[in-house]
């Protein structure tokens, strides 16, 4: 529960890093005229970064996981937003997204199950 900057923490690394990926393939979208699945994409993969940062400057350790374990449900969200997309032959190539979601799915699980470990209840 520390300050730290997006360069010295790995889940907030990854989490911004996705955030851009997201941002330019909303544009995608967004130029094909998708611009229900565009905003629902861009609410739910920016869910996770803001979350994972509000993580950082949590009131308590409860409020830290229980940032993470939004950022998690988000993390499920926006897998099924890219599935969507993936199924979808006229929609743009996500697989680079979803191979970042993934590295971002199993570090919040790594904290989430190292919170658990220690005893941590919200």
């Amino acid at each position: 529960m520390g300050k730290y900057s997006v360069e010295e923490n790995p889940v907030l690394k990854h989490t911004f890093e996705f955030l851009l990926m997201v941002i330019a393939f909303c544009e995608l979208l967004d130029a094909r005229k998708k611009y229900a699945l565009s905003n629902q994409l861009f609410k739910s993969g920016t869910s996770i970064g803001a979350n994972a940062n509000e993580a950082q400057h949590a009131e308590s350790k409860a409020d830290f996981i229980n940032k993470f374990k939004i950022a998690a449900k988000e993390v499920k969200e926006t897998s099924y937003w890219l599935r969507l997309c993936e199924c979808s032959e006229h929609l743009p190539n996500c697989t680079p997204l979803q191979l970042k979601l993934n590295e971002i799915e199993k570090i919040i699980n790594s904290i989430l199950a190292s919170s658990k470990r220690t005893g941590i209840k919200p």
